[in-house]
């Protein structure tokens, strides 16, 4: 563990040595992390998190994932204090990411709170791939939006909002982007594919406005995990399949599945 540190009042950064994982990480895997004992306090199940950045080794400098969390329990309170110089278990990189279509010029990112990291991997793919994104950061306030220097490193344009002053509202979000994306300049033209994570509410956002443009979109799902291998069939996706078959899971057929909503 080469950095462990606190973002904002919410979140901690969790920074790890895996040449290994940085190299074969896909854009919205995850892994899941072991939690080592704490106070006497066994941490049985290890916790999913989503891969925030991939930093590849240059020079003596190894290569690095970076995680970001927010300390809502017993578990990432006992991962919160592990401390810098710690080896941690860690699994991964695992699930299905997400992927640019052929001949991608242009994309919008959507994500919100610890979401954003999700989807952070998909802007480090458009950089490297010359893909123009767009990215929202959504947040309760301005002070917990995540990803602003992130963006700003790779060169992707940004739109933030919040709860405070109501542009994080789904009808109020969906307005803002058909105006910022309909019959615009140029640049600003409809988007070639949607990627998005965070609350379902908004992989639903995001598939109506997929519809409304006739793009593809792209949903990474959140769901409680044991395994995150596919062996304990806990995490059902909520996705529409024959019942008399097993649906598909988020750890292994996801997190990150094609989501539309049919034109009427």
């Amino acid at each position: 563990m080469l950095v462990h540190e606190p973002v904002g009042e919410r979140y901690r950064r969790l920074v790890l040595a895996s040449g290994t994982i940085t190299s074969t990480a896909q854009a919205g895997q995850f892994l899941m992390i072991t939690v080592p004992p704490h106070a006497g306090d066994r941490i049985l199940l290890p916790r999913p998190m989503a891969i925030h950045r991939r930093r590849p080794a240059t020079g003596a400098t190894p290569g690095t994932i970076e995680l970001i969390y927010g300390v809502v329990g017993r578990g990432t309170r006992a991962l919160a204090a592990v401390p810098v110089g710690a080896r941690l278990q860690v699994t991964g990189p695992l699930g299905r990411g997400f992927d640019y279509p052929v001949g991608t010029r242009s994309a919008l990112l959507i994500g919100r709170g610890v979401g954003i990291c999700g989807v952070m991997g998909a802007a480090e793919d458009a950089a490297a791939l010359g893909i123009r994104a767009t990215m929202v950061l959504s947040g309760q306030r301005p002070d917990q939006v995540l990803g602003r220097a992130d963006c700003a490193e790779l060169g992707v344009r940004t739109i933030e909002v919040t709860d405070d002053d109501g542009s994080s509202d789904l009808a109020t979000l969906a307005a803002m982007l058909r105006a910022e994306f309909d019959g615009a300049a140029p640049e600003r033209t409809a988007p070639d594919v949607i990627m998005v994570c965070g609350a379902g509410v908004l992989a639903r956002l995001a598939a109506e406005l997929g519809a409304h443009w006739g793009v593809p979109v792209q949903a990474s799902l959140e769901a409680h995990m044991a395994c995150g291998l596919g062996y304990c069939h806990g995490c059902a996706a909520p996705v529409r399949t024959d019942p008399s078959i097993e649906g598909p899971l988020v750890c292994a057929d996801g997190p990150v599945f094609d989501a539309n909503i049919p034109v009427v």
